[in-house]
């Protein structure tokens, strides 16, 4: 007759810890990535030039321009007739076409960024909290991987 052996807390606080590890360790490779492309974001690097054409409203408002478009300090507002000009492309009032330059990163790198510049609205604020909790489950569990009763 087989006798089961009982696994104690401290097994299973290990085998976890083990397991969870190594699903972290890829996550926190995934946010070193991404971490260091945000800190150089107002640099060049990596970044390519991307022209964008789109369909606006017409007769928009210079100082709507940026908020709409997304520009941040939009600079050099010119206006030549019904042609708005700024630092990066023009915004024809009468037909609402917009065409500018902007520099983006490849789209690998842009969607790693978006999982740190992430919100509670979206969908990937789970995948940041699990990863949070899994990293606060493996400081906790660090407490189990001494073995007691061991002499140094």
């Amino acid at each position: 007759m087989e006798t089961k052996s009982k696994k104690s807390l401290n097994y299973y606080m290990r085998s976890l810890h083990r397991d969870i590890g190594f699903i972290i360790v890829g996550l926190t490779i995934i946010y070193s990535i991404s971490g260091i492309v945000l800190i150089y974001r107002e640099t060049g690097f990596l970044k390519h030039v991307e022209l964008i054409e789109k369909q606006l409203s017409t007769n928009i408002n210079e100082t709507e321009l940026g908020g709409i478009l997304r520009i941040r300090n939009m600079e050099g507002l010119k206006t030549e007739g019904d042609v708005v000009s700024f630092k990066n492309g023009t915004y024809n009032k009468k037909t609402g076409i917009v065409k500018y330059s902007e520099n983006a990163l490849p789209t690998f790198l842009e969607k790693l960024n978006n999982l740190h510049k992430t919100s509670d609205k979206g969908i990937t604020h789970w995948f940041i909290t699990i990863f949070a909790v899994l990293l606060l489950f493996l400081a906790v569990s660090s407490f189990w991987m001494f073995k007691p009763n061991l002499s140094t």
